[in-house]
């Protein structure tokens, strides 16, 4: 298996972990219903709800195995301490954040048909809030991969932290 998906995507040669290549899908669904859930909302299309509860839902089901691919990966990714301290603890405390929001809104929804009723107001603001700790915690996971070459053997390991 690993060697087909080695042929077949010859980059993931310089991923240490499966992390970096299932992360997107978690952001992508997440974003998409808060857009869907805030337009909906905002524009009374209760139709559009429908599917932002399915990209909710689908959400929440990757952000539960990007975490748990994150979380699997962090021992062994190659970092500095320094890095680890000021860039993966906090990345890791806000994508545990996100994933318990996607839950428990994808839960809050669910019991709701879809798009609760009463309420909107504050499901729609907890979506906006969802979305941006998640943004932030990206942000962190993006400095860590783009600065400190997290997750691949493009450079000398492990890079110190600078600000």
């Amino acid at each position: 298996m690993t060697h087909l998906l080695q042929v077949l995507l010859p980059g993931t040669q310089q991923v240490q972990n499966i992390h970096p290549l299932i992360v997107h899908f978690p952001i992508v669904f997440l974003m998409s219903a808060v857009v869907l859930y805030a337009l909906a909302y905002g524009l009374r299309r209760d139709p559009w709800a429908k599917a932002a509860f399915w990209l909710l839902l689908a959400g929440a089901l990757s952000a539960a195995v990007t975490v748990w691919s994150g979380l699997y990966a962090a021992e062994g990714v190659m970092l500095a301490q320094s890095v680890r301290m000021h860039l993966l603890n906090p990345h890791k405390q806000l994508m545990l954040i996100t994933l318990a929001l996607s839950i428990v809104l994808t839960l809050w929804a669910a019991m709701m048909g879809g798009f609760p009723k009463k309420g909107r107001l504050a499901f729609v603001a907890a979506c906006l809030l969802l979305a941006a700790v998640m943004a932030k915690g990206a942000d962190y996971g993006g400095q860590m991969v783009y600065s400190y070459n997290a997750g691949g053997y493009a450079c000398g390991q492990p890079i110190e932290f600078a600000k």
